[in-house]
């Protein structure tokens, strides 16, 4: 360890005003500053961050063994290299979302193996509204110089064959502004390509509910912008015995789905991206509200419902207390957001409440 900082990092003195360094150990490419605040985390992160921010660096404030240490880490908004997991991780993804979609078709692929790619505008409609979601909060944060990773892609052989993706922001958020842009970006690229997926489905021709098909035990709830979209176009989300609607129109479902949970004001969700920029710390009690109500409603649904979703509300209201834990973003420049963008907020978060409905998916098999 050493006592000054190596060259093109703040020097240790220039911290002391929040942060008193006593020791400096550099390891790889972070350099890590032992020390002692002289007030709470977050004013000294938000004095911090543009020192090192403008020395090309972004930080964080850890707790360990009883002292805090500010670690600094270059910072790097491109891809370095060729970006493997990523590939990886969507290529299997568009393989499970085929297998899961070949069920919907009730392709029996023991007898047609090939008849997994009959599947593909099912996996393209579900691995598109998500991959659109994903790029809208990275081409943002790339708008706004801020360090992400590019979308991971979850695959699991379920209904819909994947979980979902996620990108992970991995810089010091610059401002309210930046950080509604980039919450706000991937809801509205979402619901964009969801009305447009949804369109499509309903247009197409509906498919039969072979013995084959997982459709036959699966009963999906739809929220009321996929009703709108359907109704605007005059055509029907349900059919008669030995019908269904095609298996594009899960995508659509799929998207409002993603958008709705997404648009939770609790922890790292965009919702609490949004929510945060436009209210600012209140955005702390509005997320304590998240859990109550999703573990309320599901109590309701086994009460009144016979059960029907409750065990996937309970999920997400557990999961909504660990976020909670995560906390939020926190700005460094706290300028309160425009005006426009007031209003951009408050009409996607209505647009979030349009795509929730109580009862997504009855699975009776």
């Amino acid at each position: 360890m050493a006592d000054a900082a190596p060259a093109g990092v703040p020097d240790p003195t220039a911290l002391s005003e929040v942060f008193r360094v006593y020791e400096v150990e550099v390891i790889g490419d972070r350099v890590r500053y032992y020390g002692q605040l002289t007030g709470d985390e977050e004013t000294a992160l938000r004095t911090l961050a543009p020192q090192f921010r403008e020395r090309g660096y972004r930080v964080n404030l850890q707790h360990e063994t009883g002292e805090y240490v500010l670690v600094a880490q270059e910072r790097s908004t491109g891809v370095d290299g060729v970006p493997w997991l990523n590939i990886i991780l969507f290529v299997v993804t568009v393989l499970s979302t085929l297998y899961a979609g070949s069920r919907w078709y009730g392709v029996d692929l023991a007898a047609e193996p090939l008849g997994l790619l009959r599947a593909w505008p099912f996996a393209l409609s579900v691995v598109g509204v998500l991959a659109v979601h994903e790029f809208g909060h990275y081409l943002l944060s790339r708008y706004h110089d801020v360090e992400a990773t590019l979308p991971y892609f979850i695959p699991l052989p379920n209904l819909l064959g994947t979980l979902g993706a996620v990108i992970r922001l991995k810089d010091n958020m610059p401002s309210r502004r930046a950080l509604f842009d980039i919450g706000v970006s991937g809801p509205l690229a979402g619901l964009a390509v969801t009305v447009v997926v949804t369109a499509i489905g309903v247009s197409l021709p509906p498919v039969a509910a072979t013995d084959a098909a997982l459709v036959g035990g699966v009963e999906l709830g739809y929220p009321p912008l996929v009703q709108i979209v359907a109704a605007l176009l005059g055509q029907p989300l349900a059919y008669g015995p030995g019908q269904t609607v095609n298996p594009v129109v899960v995508g659509g479902w799929v998207g409002a789905f993603v958008t709705f949970l997404n648009l939770l004001p609790v922890g790292q969700l965009d919702g609490a991206h949004v929510t945060r920029a436009l209210v600012g710390e209140r955005v702390r009690t509005l997320g304590r509200l998240v859990p109550v109500a999703l573990l309320g409603l599901a109590g309701y649904l086994v009460a009144f419902e016979g059960g029907r979703s409750a065990q996937l509300w309970v999920v997400w209201g557990v999961l909504s207390l660990l976020f909670l834990r995560a906390g939020t973003a926190t700005p460094i420049d706290e300028t309160s957001v425009d005006r426009k963008r007031q209003v951009v907020g408050a009409v996607t978060l209505l647009l979030g409440v349009l795509c929730f409905t109580p009862t997504p998916v009855t699975i009776t098999v």
